[in-house]
């Protein structure tokens, strides 16, 4: 079992910084990443619709022996993660309630800030998620749908990211919002954007706080990689556009890991 590669999906490039944190922080592990790339975006698809999308990824990954599940796509985990839990015989989790855990966590007073897809906000799942850890929190939320795009386009940091985020966080900033969970893979990205704009929030990014859930499980379990070499990533899209093959090598160097195209 503990060779067994962990399993990670996204709608995207933006799974890409989950993969990331998670070799980060257990280099030993055995890894199978598919980004969704020729069906994205997820968040501006029916719930019925994510759910199939996660389900024929989900039996891809189950084939190839995972031994735990990462949804990373934050859409997919509040549309998904509760049907693919009771269909799959191995761990799944998905980044919503990590964050949720983390901003609780981390939050001293005054409303927790969420931005996420349109689909993560309408939702409601990191609202539920907060208040079944705090009751009492506030929680204010704020569609951030142009993030995924500059991110899909490698305009991170540029003056258009920077007047975005203050166009976004604005609102959410003068209402008293100082912690905000990016609920979104692809929001990472624009990390130092929005810091320059607003350097004192205090950033939640799921993708840092999910690698530390599945350690936690791995543990747990008893399903770690116990090796002192590192382990194998493998790094699949239904799609192979330009920017995911650029975050690609940024995140795992031209000959670490290769890219593969993979229809499903």
């Amino acid at each position: 079992m503990s060779e067994r590669p962990i399993g990670i999906f996204d709608s995207g490039i933006g799974g890409l910084t989950v993969c990331r944190a998670v070799r980060d922080l257990l280099p030993s592990e055995n890894i199978v990443y598919f980004g969704d790339t020729a069906r994205f975006p997820y968040g501006t698809r029916s719930q019925d619709t994510i759910i199939r999308y996660s389900r024929e990824i989900t039996e891809y990954l189950t084939s190839r022996n995972v031994k735990m599940i990462v949804i990373a796509c934050n859409t997919a985990s509040a549309a998904a993660l509760e049907t693919l839990r009771t269909e799959c015989s191995v761990p799944v989790i998905g980044v919503i309630e990590a964050g949720a855990r983390a901003a609780c966590a981390r939050s001293q007073n005054g409303p927790i800030g969420v931005i996420g897809t349109r689909a993560t906000v309408n939702s409601g799942s990191y609202v539920k998620a907060i208040r079944r850890i705090r009751p009492d929190s506030a929680v204010i939320q704020q569609q951030a749908t142009l993030f995924v795009s500059l991110a899909e386009e490698g305009l991170t940091q540029t003056e258009i990211a920077r007047l975005a985020a203050r166009e976004y966080l604005e609102g959410m900033y003068g209402s008293g919002v100082r912690t905000l969970i990016l609920g979104c893979t692809h929001f990472p990205l624009l990390k130092k954007s929005i810091k320059t704009v607003y350097p004192d929030i205090d950033l939640v990014d799921t993708g840092e706080e999910i690698a530390h859930e599945v350690s936690s499980i791995l543990q747990e379990r008893q399903i770690f990689r116990n090796s002192d070499e590192p382990g194998t990533v493998e790094l699949y899209a239904s799609d192979l556009t330009e920017s995911m093959q650029l975050l690609k090598e940024k995140f795992f160097g031209i000959n670490t890991a290769r890219l593969t195209k993979l229809v499903i």
